[in-house]
């Protein structure tokens, strides 16, 4: 939701209270949301090479991708951010983080990223920047590589004359993105779009997409198969109970 400049200033001008944690808390934390719901989807592509990890914010997620490569990248469009995690992760010895436009990844090298991670971030980036992102993956990805994007399905219940969705959006979804329109930037530049995973965020539609995207030919190429998820945020609360039951020291 909102302009490139308004995600910008909108980030850097957040008092970040808990550093980003504050949006694992149905699941318990930011571990138990790692290792409990996202870790699982992830670990047939990690351990890695490179990662690379858009919109990272202040590491709420990076913390564990950096145990899983030999070299990261972070970028954001907020300056606030990459200067919180180049302090937050200066002495893991394989990190770095950049600034970028919100669109484009000009600071990596074309086919040179092993896994693609970006989570909670582009469910908030409109089609253009969706679009632009894919077009990064089709020149970024090494031969192998994979990409685990959660973007906005919201847009999949848009009236088709009006374009309004039919409930609140309480979560800031982009209106005009959705796991069909994914799938089709996918086709149009020549990435295989393997996976995907609608899941409810926060309510019963599914308003949300995991999908993961590889080069065609890859040793991850396969046909593609999608997945109605609707215990998502079943599965966010099981595992925010079992944190209760077992807290910290």
């Amino acid at each position: 939701m909102g302009t490139i400049q308004e995600n910008r200033d909108h980030w850097n001008h957040y008092l970040w209270p808990e550093g980003g944690d504050e949006w694992s808390e149905v699941w318990g934390g930011a571990s138990f949301q790692w290792w409990g719901a996202l870790y699982p989807r992830l670990m047939r592509f990690l351990p890695t090479g490179t990662v690379l990890e858009i919109a990272p914010g202040f590491g709420r997620f990076t913390q564990f991708l950096l145990e899983q490569c030999s070299r990261f990248i972070g970028v954001d469009l907020s300056e606030k951010c990459v200067e919180e995690c180049r302090s937050r992760f200066q002495d893991s010895g394989r990190a770095s983080f950049h600034v970028n436009n919100g669109l484009t990844l000009p600071m990596i090298d074309d086919g040179t990223v092993d896994f693609a991670f970006s989570f909670d971030s582009l469910v908030h980036a409109e089609a253009d920047v969706l679009h632009s992102y894919v077009a990064e993956f089709a020149t970024k990805l090494s031969p192998d590589g994979v990409g685990f994007i959660h973007h906005s399905n919201i847009g999949a219940f848009a009236d088709s004359e009006t374009g309004r969705i039919p409930f609140d959006n309480l979560h800031w979804r982009a209106e005009s993105c959705s796991a069909e329109l994914f799938r089709s930037y996918c086709d149009e530049l020549s990435l295989s779009c393997i996976r995907q995973e609608l899941v409810n965020w926060g309510g019963t539609e599914l308003t949300d997409a995991f999908s993961i995207v590889t080069r065609p030919g890859s040793v991850w190429d396969r046909p593609r198969e999608i997945r109605e998820n609707k215990t998502f945020m079943a599965e966010a609360e099981s595992l925010g109970e079992l944190a209760r039951f077992y807290p910290r020291a």
